[in-house]
């Protein structure tokens, strides 16, 4: 690949682009005290508080580390939220969907409203973050609490540096290899893969008398494989739906009648349902913790045990409960069974041994339902798998997060991601695939895989 001068030019944009994020990553903001704040953090992370939910999932997916308060401490989740709500906008209002149908004139003025709408809740998340280290004894320097300069360099330097984070993205979009947001998302979940394995190398024992055995270290090893592979089958698993095409007669020829397949996806709603769960159940976590704090009685301190972020039974009961209804919502917002019936209908296009119309919009949404009653399962298998192997092993959990859950669905599609654009680039220039075996280029290529 490095033979193409296009190509390689745009994985060096890519690779400095991320470097600038990673160089970023570390100036902090002004009169913080990073030392205290990294303390607190680490303290309130093991005691599993609010303030530690907080922490953890913002440092899970976000691209950011509000441990260390730094100019990139919000990461890009509020733009992932601003385009999740516009997208969710653009299914219920009329005016959107008109806009959205005009073409890319049409998607560039509302992604000009998702930028504004970023900016908005940078605004709003960075000021309720300034408030809570505000009033926290030891986060701020004494001679700057409560002072404009904190404010103004605190509010502003949180929202500039997720704005430049979003620009970062749209230039790997534009120059570099493509899919710049989740390729800062997913840098920043590689780069805590060092950390990790740095804590499995500091207690580990040939012996056996420390928290690493050989044999921990070999289940771990064969469980990360095990796991990223049937990720990797999930995620590309497809339903293909038969579809003729039907016969047209224009004087002596016939034309049409060709036989292809509607790819149906396994995991449709990708890792969506995931984030909107996390989302759902820090904020739940958050709010018992803080009734537990307020009201010291029996119930709430049981609650609080309860709802302990990634380890609580009635936590992770909810979690896998919300992430089936969220693998349903989002398919059935994304998924328009009517809308494509009729367009097969319009094309001549039918599927064997049904009516076009309604009868195969029925049909469509019955197989989706099914599937989706797979991959929500799938996805709430990969989910819990941390935690169970944290409490069962012992094992801190940022070892263990390697092992499922949000961040190894997203580094796991986005690299599916990366490897199928520069295929596409190597077999557009006539080149052998990037997974071809030797000089025959019959070799495996990534193509979505049919559940047996």
């Amino acid at each position: 690949m490095w033979r193409i001068a296009e190509l390689r030019n745009k994985l060096m944009f890519t690779v400095g682009m991320l470097v600038i994020y990673r160089v970023g990553f570390f100036i902090p903001l002004p009169a913080v005290d990073q030392a205290g704040l990294k303390e607190m953090a680490k303290a309130a992370a093991e005691g599993g508080t609010a303030f530690g939910n907080l922490i953890q999932y913002v440092g899970i997916f976000t691209g950011g580390n509000l441990s260390q308060s730094t100019v990139f401490g919000l990461g890009i989740m509020p733009y992932i939220s601003a385009a999740i709500i516009m997208q969710l906008l653009t299914t219920v209002v009329p005016t959107l969907q008109a806009m959205k149908k005009e073409g890319p004139a049409g998607y560039q003025k509302i992604q000009e409203w998702t930028r504004y709408a970023t900016v908005g809740l940078c605004l709003v998340q960075a000021t309720f973050w300034i408030s809570y280290i505000n009033g926290q004894s030891g986060l701020v320097y004494a001679d700057y609490r409560n002072t404009t300069m904190v404010w103004m360099c605190g509010v502003v330097g949180l929202t500039a540096g997720t704005v430049f984070l979003m620009w970062l993205g749209e230039q790997i979009d534009k120059y570099g290899i493509g899919n710049g947001i989740s390729l800062i998302i997913t840098a920043g979940i590689l780069a805590r893969m060092p950390q990790a394995i740095g804590m499995i190398a500091k207690d580990f024992s040939v012996t056996g008398d420390k928290t690493y055995s050989p044999m921990t270290v070999i289940f771990l090893a064969a469980a990360f494989i095990i796991v990223v592979a049937g990720a990797i089958v999930i995620t590309q698993g497809q339903r293909r739906i038969p579809i003729q095409q039907a016969k047209h007669t224009r004087g002596r020829r016939v034309y049409g009648g060709q036989k292809s397949y509607l790819p149906l996806r396994v995991n449709h709603g990708g890792v969506m349902p995931i984030i909107f769960a996390s989302s759902l159940m820090v904020l739940l976590s958050m709010v018992i913790g803080a009734m537990g704090n307020t009201f010291n009685n029996g119930f709430w301190e049981f609650m609080s045990r309860q709802f302990r972020f990634e380890s609580g039974f009635l936590y992770i009961m909810g979690y896998i409960g919300m992430i089936y209804f969220f693998a349903y919502f989002w398919t059935t917002v994304q998924f328009q069974p009517k809308e494509m019936a009729t367009q097969l209908r319009d094309h001549g296009s039918f599927i064997p041994g049904l009516r076009p119309g309604p009868r195969t919009a029925d049909y469509l949404e019955t197989v989706m339902e099914r599937i989706t009653y797979v991959g929500a399962s799938f996805l709430a298998i990969i989910a819990v798998i941390p935690t169970v192997v944290s409490q069962a092993m012992e094992i801190p959990f940022q070892v263990a997060t390697f092992l499922g859950g949000t961040a190894l669905l997203i580094v796991v599609s986005v690299m599916l991601d990366f490897v199928t654009r520069i295929e596409s680039t190597l077999l557009m220039r006539n080149y052998e695939g990037f997974l071809s075996g030797g000089g025959s280029g019959r070799g495996p290529r990534i193509r979505g895989r049919r559940p047996t």
